[in-house]
């Protein structure tokens, strides 16, 4: 088995440092669709160097999101076919408002091996600190088809109740048709999201968004909506990424109050609404 679950465990964490500036931060924010319309000024909060606050989901991405998936999946333990990999699953937790600029020290490592049956699960782990303290800790669910059955721990179910009642608000986000092309240069390089080629390899019809585009998607329009365009009032955003999106496809997000957090739902509007994001939850102050 191309992966050895006490090898990868065992490891030692992997250092780095990652450095970010304010141009990193606003072509993260174009990416994910900010600047619509131009000059809102609540995009330009986004867009514009003078007003400049961070989104959260940025941690993805800062420093080209070293370690990062595709770099993680070099770690001690782990060799496996990028074609058979898929982002799973998200989690981030943010432990102060992440500056415009900066420059930071990272420790990567294999945080948990599940086996599924079909596929195997990696949690690679991340832990960013600046000179101040802790930043943020991101967690990756890594699915890597045909990976699994090796009679593993399966680990636990990332599955919640649905959300009760109707939701509190409900939008629609267009996405561009080079929406994958502009968002993979804030450093998510994998050509699943670019080459036709190799995404018939992987076996979809066409080059698919990166997920975690939906997911800072989808992260802007709580914070725009039900947290009164207050970045810093996130303190922690999970998903599971539940469906695919093809560039130019429109999202339909649901979200949901509850007591210390917004519980929200994604799915495709052109394909029936087909599932995107579960089990999404923003905690937040």
């Amino acid at each position: 088995m191309p992966i050895d679950a006490a090898l990868a465990l065992a490891a030692e964490p992997r250092p780095g440092e990652i450095c970010w500036t304010p141009k990193d931060v606003q072509l993260y924010h174009l990416g994910i669709g900010a600047g619509v319309p131009a000059t809102d000024p609540d995009e330009l909060r986004y867009t514009l160097e003078s007003r400049l606050h961070v989104l959260p989901s940025f941690a993805t991405v800062a420093g080209s999101g070293a370690p990062g998936v595709i770099s993680g999946l070099s770690l001690p333990g782990i060799e496996v076919d990028l074609a058979k990999v898929l982002h799973g699953g998200q989690s981030l937790t943010i432990h102060r408002p992440i500056p415009t600029a900066g420059t930071a020290t990272t420790l990567g490592r294999i945080a948990a091996v599940h086996d599924k049956g079909k596929a195997a699960v990696l949690v690679l782990r991340t832990e960013v600190a600046d000179a101040d303290g802790p930043l943020w800790t991101g967690d990756s669910q890594i699915f890597v088809r045909g990976e699994g059955g090796w009679g593993g721990d399966r680990g636990p179910s990332t599955r919640l109740e649905p959300p009760a009642g109707e939701p509190d608000r409900v939008l629609e986000r267009p996405t561009r048709e080079d929406q994958a092309l502009l968002y993979r240069l804030s450093g998510d390089y994998n050509p699943l999201h670019a080459d036709p080629e190799f995404a018939k390899l992987a076996g979809f019809d066409r080059p698919i968004l990166h997920g975690l585009c939906t997911y800072g998607i989808t992260l802007k329009a709580v914070v725009d909506t039900l947290l009164d365009g207050d970045v810093a009032r996130v303190r922690a955003y999970r998903t599971r990424f539940a469906g695919i999106v093809h560039p130019g496809e429109t999202l339909r997000i649901r979200m949901w109050r509850e007591e210390g957090r917004v519980r929200a739902e994604v799915s495709a509007v052109e394909r029936d609404d087909a599932p995107v994001l579960a089990d999404t939850v923003v905690e937040h102050a």
